[in-house]
């Protein structure tokens, strides 16, 4: 369907009872219900809707708004990239101020739960109200917590800036989802991945920048990446205006329908099994994104800089698995790839706490590229089950994330310390039987 144009010079131009004029009307109220892209331009992604287009768009060009999509998958991108700098510089700072595990897991814990105790909030309360310049006063946020981790002197004050961190994610993700969703044109699983990718890349660099800029330099180099959070304020706040102008385009659009496509009771257990298959798969995630360059210090006696590579490789399989996972679950139901993801990475995460150091590299990678799959896929059908409720889902389940692999790091650390650090990937290998609970989620499709 081509964009609806404007009658400018014919016949009867000023009355409003011309069969043209009526066409017109009739045209410009469809264009509230299209979504407004035309142009590459991000500052001038959303038209005016009385503006002609003189030749028709396809629906296949006009649908999705790469553009803005891209833009805070990039956001995404320098928002996780900054937050990953806290774990990649875990050595370093328990060395320097001579930390014990539970330590270390307790500021993972501060910068996870203070995200997850309010990215639901932040959701709730923005479906209801959108505010749209939230997302560059976030980035602020991010900004701020990176200043006091670099200054640091105490503790207290790397939990303060861990805290801010954590504030700044709660504040970031449930309007950045909603504005990749309304770009999607219809291709959600797409977007969702290439939002969450933005994520995964960022986590993924953030070692390596730490191995090769904080590590060398020492503790107040972090710093340094308040510049990235400067470019990021900038970038979203171009895309705070894109998201004005598409509420203010789409003012009179009918409110979205928020009939449940199941029966309550279906639907509460299908949000349960959910957040138990997103609780088994942080828990594990948690283990290797926290502990993960300890354990091949402690078992293969590699230098922390190859540790930080080794978690790269994971991070990196991470990004590529979520690239896959939605446009996948897009074609063949979010159902079938939580099925293959959660369940289908159990032989592997058996067999690497008997793994030597080469092996253990290579199924970090297949575990990654697996079990990052199903995040996407997990997002849009609970999305799907709650209909006009973006906001909230995106908080609960970033959220919801965010706060399990929390609380897994502290329980982890003192397990770490009662334990050793290989007995965690031993006791977490079996945290995929959990996939199971797949067989009571409903197919969607047939719904």
């Amino acid at each position: 369907m081509g964009w609806p144009t404007r009658e400018r010079n014919g016949p009867n131009h000023e009355s409003g009872f011309s069969a043209t004029s009526i066409k017109t009307t009739f045209a410009k109220r469809r264009s509230h219900l299209a979504p407004p892209w035309c142009s590459n331009s991000l500052e001038h992604s959303v038209t005016d809707t009385t503006a002609a287009a003189h030749t028709p768009v396809t629906p296949a060009a006009d649908a999705t708004a790469f553009t803005v999509i891209l833009a805070v998958s990039f956001c995404h991108l320098l928002n996780d990239m900054m937050q990953s700098l806290l774990s990649a510089i875990y050595p370093m700072l328990k060395a320097d101020y001579h930390l014990d595990f539970w330590q270390i897991g307790l500021l993972t814990f501060t910068f996870q739960v203070t995200a997850s105790i309010l990215q639901p909030m932040v959701g709730m309360y923005t479906d209801k109200r959108p505010m749209p310049y939230s997302l560059p006063a976030g980035m602020g946020c991010t900004l701020i917590g990176l200043i006091l981790l670099a200054s640091a002197q105490h503790y207290s004050m790397l939990l303060a800036g861990a805290a801010c961190v954590g504030l700044g994610s709660s504040i970031f993700h449930p309007e950045s989802s909603r504005v990749a969703r309304l770009a999607s044109g219809g291709r959600h699983g797409l977007a969702q991945s290439l939002f969450q990718v933005g994520g995964n890349f960022g986590t993924a660099i953030g070692p390596l920048l730490a191995a090769f800029i904080v590590l060398p330099r020492g503790q107040a180099s972090v710093a340094w990446f308040s510049l990235a959070a400067l470019l990021g304020m900038g970038v979203l706040w171009k895309v705070s205006n894109w998201y004005t102008r598409y509420r203010t385009a789409n003012a009179n659009r009918p409110a979205p329908d928020r009939t449940l496509p199941l029966p309550r009771g279906k639907v509460a257990i299908s949000l349960a099994v959910l957040a138990l298959l997103v609780f088994t798969k942080n828990i594990y995630m948690a283990s290797l994104s926290s502990y993960y360059t300890f354990y091949t210090i402690n078992k293969f006696g590699v230098s922390v800089q190859t540790s930080q590579l080794l978690l790269f490789l994971f991070l990196g399989s991470v990004a590529l698995g979520t690239i896959l996972g939605g446009p996948i679950g897009d074609r063949i139901g979010s159902r079938a790839v939580i099925w293959f993801s959660i369940l289908g990475v159990l032989p592997f995460t058996l067999a690497m706490p008997y793994a030597d150091l080469p092996t253990t590299a290579v199924l970090t990678v297949i575990i990654g590229l697996i079990l990052a799959s199903a995040f996407p896929a997990i997002v849009v059908f609970a999305q799907e089950l709650v209909p006009g409720r973006v906001g909230m889902i995106a908080g609960l389940f970033f959220g919801f994330a965010f706060g399990m692999a929390g609380i897994a790091a502290a329980v982890l650390g003192i397990v770490a310390d009662a334990k050793g650090i290989s007995f965690v990937y031993t006791i977490c290998s079996y945290l995929p039987l959990l996939g199971l609970l797949t067989v009571f989620l409903p197919d969607m499709r047939k719904s």
